[in-house]
């Protein structure tokens, strides 16, 4: 199968999903209400849009410059670190452990739930905080995936770190391409071997299920729902070979940052911080020079 026959059919299944969740917990009756009246909407998560789509474009755009950086001038490799953290705090490594359970059926649950759960548990609240009169919820969304992936970009710069089918594939295995080999060609495109620390797939997804948790009031199906779908995530992340149990759990402490900033700050308070930092940098730093 092409590349482009994986992304129609991760399209098709996504999309499916979506229309089912939409209609089941959403309504259609709330969305066609918020599709007509969406220009406040847009005007209220227009910086937040600009905002993520800048913090996306950039990693993108600059990959060949961070992969450099990172080998070249700051990163410094922790998967052996990683590795001995483990194997001294746990009688045997996470990962074995999960992939000692390993089955035809476990396996195709956590692809699946790796691949096409993700995709959907990332997407559908976009939809269900959309057709909220309130845009508050949707705003924080969209501010809380911008922090994930920019401190995970500067994660990645700092840290070279390899998840455990890449570090010993002899002792842990690599599942998801030997149950699926047509993902390989996804993966490269989105991801790199070293984007390992902190778990994105971890952070983004516990960042879904903490912001349904705050708006359980609104959806409170979704609760359940996007919790058994997380944690699944997770679980996936580790049994497939992909990330270290010490990924996980940075990942979801990036989770809770990242809501925690979406929650209290704006762009616009986010922005003057930087720029109130960055000043008093160069401050310092003319000062020195002066002296």
């Amino acid at each position: 199968m092409s590349l482009l026959g994986v992304v129609i059919e991760l399209a098709f299944v996504v999309v499916a999903m979506l229309a089912t969740a939409t209609l089941a917990l959403v309504g259609p009756r709330r969305l066609s209400a918020a599709i007509r009246d969406f220009r406040w909407r847009f005007r209220v998560c227009l910086l937040p849009v600009v905002a993520l789509v800048t913090v996306l474009a950039i990693r993108w755009s600059t990959v060949d410059v961070v992969m450099r950086l990172e080998r070249r001038v700051l990163g410094t490799n922790i998967t052996p670190i990683l590795f001995e953290i483990e194997q001294a705090v746990f009688p045997e490594n996470p990962v074995i452990v999960l992939q000692s359970f390993q089955s035809p059926e476990l396996t195709s649950f956590f692809v699946f739930v790796y691949i096409y759960g993700y995709a959907f548990l990332l997407l559908f609240p976009f939809v269900a905080y959309f057709a909220l009169e309130d845009a508050e919820e949707l705003r924080t969304l969209i501010l809380a995936f911008t922090a994930n992936y920019a401190i995970g970009l500067v994660c990645y710069v700092f840290f070279i770190a390899y998840g455990p089918r890449n570090f010993d594939p002899l002792l842990f295995e690599g599942l998801l391409y030997d149950a699926f080999p047509q993902s390989r060609m996804l993966t490269n495109q989105v991801n790199q071997s070293t984007n390992v620390f902190p778990s994105l797939h971890t952070s983004l997804s516990m960042t879904v299920f903490f912001l349904a948790v705050l708006t359980r009031r609104k959806y409170p199906v979704w609760v359940p729902i996007s919790g058994v779908l997380a944690i699944s995530v997770v679980v996936s992340t580790m049994y497939l070979g992909i990330h270290w149990f010490s990924d996980v759990v940075a990942g979801t402490i990036l989770a809770v940052v990242s809501v925690y900033v979406g929650r209290n700050y704006t762009v616009q308070e986010i922005a003057g911080s930087v720029r109130q930092y960055l000043g008093t940098g160069f401050n310092r730093i003319g000062r020195a020079d002066g002296d």
